[in-house]
């Protein structure tokens, strides 16, 4: 395994062949150190950051991204789209994630181009090779990289490094859309979307930084870490009463504790959900090596 400076000097070169670029920006743990390497590889005059603000994209990430955008000085630009509005992603097939990847590069493609950068990036990392990953399939087919992975950096690299360059992010719990709150195969919709971001920012206030609200129909499924399920019974009565006041029929916690994509665990994971996904992330990790 090659060492963290090794990879480090290696996305380096990268981004530096890459000339000028726009940078997905969401203003998580990955996105953030990848802004922050373009900028001290390129300077901020060849570098784009651009966050999409949608129903999916809660306000407290979104004011998140204005923030870390300013504090590093970086260009930064806010556009609005739908995912909602996009045919077929409402009804939340098991490949959701490549509808909403492939739109969101097709608002930032025609950026770029008009602006004069080279290539579109975003913060796919080496953790998400072989995951259930449908975007890196639609980054594969419009040509958008991912030098985070092609340079084989891992999560616990990125926040390490993070914390060394004082990136407030170095800790920032995992994020992920809203819409992975929400069963495959049960409809999206902006209200149960509302639902979801209440919800979890209701205990994100009560002090559970790690948190997911899953929603199954009428009922609220509570993910935090292991760890700490016996804080939640602690204020179980004011949660269930919030969480019922917001619309929720049914409160639950799972006692497995909180875990990444875990409504993938049902998935079937044949040659569609994760043969292609793969072949286009190993590809992703070619180029530039």
């Amino acid at each position: 395994m090659q060492p963290i400076e090794q990879k480090y000097a290696h996305l380096g070169e990268l981004l530096q062949a890459m000339g000028k670029i726009v940078v997905a920006f969401s203003g998580g743990v990955d996105s953030a150190f990848l802004l922050k390497a373009a900028l001290d590889h390129l300077g901020s005059e060849r570098v784009l950051a651009i966050t999409a603000d949608s129903e999916t994209y809660p306000a407290r990430e979104k004011e998140e991204a204005f923030a870390l955008a300013k504090e590093l000085n970086a260009p930064h630009q806010i556009i609005h789209t739908s995912e909602l509005a996009i045919p077929g992603y409402a009804d939340n097939p098991t490949n959701r994630c490549y509808f909403c990847k492939n739109s969101l590069f097709d608002h930032l493609i025609p950026i770029a181009r008009e602006r004069g950068y080279d290539y579109v990036v975003f913060g796919a990392i080496a953790d998400d090779l072989g995951d259930h990953r449908p975007g890196l399939q639609a980054a594969h087919e419009q040509g958008v990289r991912a030098p985070l992975l092609e340079a084989g950096i891992l999560k616990s690299e990125i926040r390490h490094m993070s914390r060394e360059f004082g990136l407030r992010t170095w800790d920032k719990p995992s994020f992920a859309c809203l819409s992975s709150r929400i069963p495959y195969g049960e409809k999206i919709t902006a209200h149960k979307l509302s639902m979801i971001d209440r919800a979890e920012d209701f205990l994100i206030q009560l002090g559970f930084r790690q948190v997911r609200v899953r929603q199954h129909d009428n009922l609220a499924r509570i993910e935090v870490p292991a760890s700490r399920l016996g804080e939640v019974l602690a204020v179980a009565d004011t949660v269930h009463v919030k969480l019922k006041e917001i619309g929720y029929a049914y409160v639950t916690m799972d006692l497995q504790g909180y875990r990444s994509g875990s409504l993938n665990e049902v998935l079937v994971h044949d040659k569609r959900s994760t043969g292609e996904g793969l072949a286009a992330s190993t590809e992703l990790a070619r180029k530039g090596s």
